[in-house]
């Protein structure tokens, strides 16, 4: 047994610089610490991230929730095992039962499994995907990327409607093969930027180029030129995240066109991605209606055969949702982000049910994250066949991608490649 001796938690900052808790948690004398991220563009159905809402930080704060939750469930958490994910849930759940830890916030609960468990890898003197392919019994593989080239939405100040247009590789035979193909593409996609007289000078959140622009489509035309141009054609595709929660308004959808704001129906806004399609080489839409708007989702259905349709804030990397989006047959991949279910065991209960069901699975970072690597390996160790965790720049994000390089030079995990894609039976590509 693997019992938790001690827990310790503090107040830290984020990638963007937003205050955030990180966990330390003891096993014996093997310690690991974990910090939870945050996302710009939340879903209404994720696990909350409560701020103290007083002076400090101007109400961003996460002291109090720290101190209240220090007192009140700390104590009872000790003596537990470690390894024993699904206990540790139960415990937690015991003081804050809520679907989306209303009492308490999700990034307490997350950060201190997440730290369980990479407590109980160095304990058992193991790497942290081991512990999760043992968890799973599944066969641990190195997955494919999706990398963010153009941002846009809540993680560029609206630069363009669309929240992120992205890479993937899915002609390269490794990863090491894939992240340079990747690093060309945004390149050479901000080379035409700035030939365009677009000011590249800084970052989106997740480490993307960004510009202001007339419309996606235009945006769509830079990436697009710029894998012709990095000679990757026919080897590289697009991926995006439309990130529909944000251009909704009740009953319409509101998007930015040559200057001026439209107005667009259900019906409408999908049907206006959905002719992309026979345009660029996409190959996968993230939430390309609103996370409640049952009829965009019902329309997206007719694409299922020919890209992945994935649902973020559509599920929330939340069980239950997630089995009404298999019954409806409204998608067929899922975003795994554990801070979104609350707890490790949460966000692995979601990933098991889709991959029962074949259904593709992405394991994704947050806009606001940190400079740890864990989630890499819970996309190795879970073998959930791609990952997304923000571009090739900013810190935060290259820390994963290098753990990606690491665990291709030492460990025997093989690259999986395309083959993560195989749940779409007519890959527009």
């Amino acid at each position: 047994m693997s019992a938790i001796t001690k827990i310790d938690l503090w107040q830290v900052l984020d990638s963007r610089g937003m205050p955030t808790v990180s966990a330390r948690v003891s096993i014996g004398e093997k310690s690991a610490n974990a910090i939870a991220p945050s996302g710009a563009s939340t879903g209404a159905h994720e696990a909350l991230f409560l701020r103290d809402n007083k002076a400090s930080y101007n109400g961003n704060s996460v002291i109090e929730t720290i101190a209240l939750f220090t007192k009140e469930v700390l104590p009872h958490l000790i003596g537990i095992d470690g390894n024993d994910f699904a206990e540790l849930d139960k415990n937690l759940r015991n003081y804050d039962s809520s679907r989306t830890f209303s009492k308490f916030g999700g990034h307490i609960p997350v950060a201190i499994t997440i730290a369980a468990w990479l407590a109980t890898a160095k304990e058992s003197n193991v790497e942290p995907f081991t512990v999760i392919a043992d968890h799973l019994g599944s066969t641990p593989t190195l997955p494919l990327p999706m990398v963010n080239i153009f941002s846009g939405g809540a993680h560029a100040g609206g630069a363009i409607d669309l929240q992120d247009i992205l890479a993937v590789p899915i002609g390269a035979t490794s990863i090491e093969e894939a992240m340079e193909w990747v690093w060309k593409v945004r390149e050479s996609t901000k080379s035409l930027l700035s030939k365009s007289g677009h000011d590249q000078s800084l970052v989106a959140d997740e480490g993307g180029v960004t510009a202001r622009l007339q419309s996606d489509e235009q945006a769509l035309e830079f990436v697009s030129d710029g894998i012709i141009k990095a000679g990757l054609s026919g080897k590289v595709a697009i991926a995006l995240d439309v990130a529909a929660t944000q251009s909704f308004h009740g009953d319409h959808y509101q998007i930015h066109e040559d200057g001026n704001l439209k107005k667009l129906s259900s019906e409408q806004f999908v049907s206006r991605w959905s002719k992309w399609l026979d345009i660029y080489p996409i190959i996968s839409v993230e939430d390309g209606a609103a996370e409640d708007d049952t009829d965009g989702w019902k329309q997206q259905q007719e694409n299922c055969d020919r890209i992945q349709i994935v649902g973020d804030d559509r599920y929330a990397t939340q069980n239950d949702r997630l089995l009404n989006g298999i019954a409806t047959k409204e998608a067929n991949t899922i975003l795994i982000k554990p801070n979104q279910a609350g707890t490790l065991h949460s966000a692995l209960t979601a990933l098991t049910t889709a991959k029962k069901d074949k259904w593709g699975t992405v394991v994704s970072a947050r806009s606001g994250d940190t400079e740890e690597s864990w989630l890499v390996d819970l996309a190795v160790g879970s073998n959930a066949g791609q990952i997304k965790v923000g571009s090739t720049h900013r810190s935060e994000r290259s820390a994963k991608w290098n753990r990606l390089l690491e665990l291709s030079h030492f460990a025997t995990a093989p690259y999986i490649g395309k083959a993560a894609l195989s749940h779409v039976k007519n890959l527009n590509f």
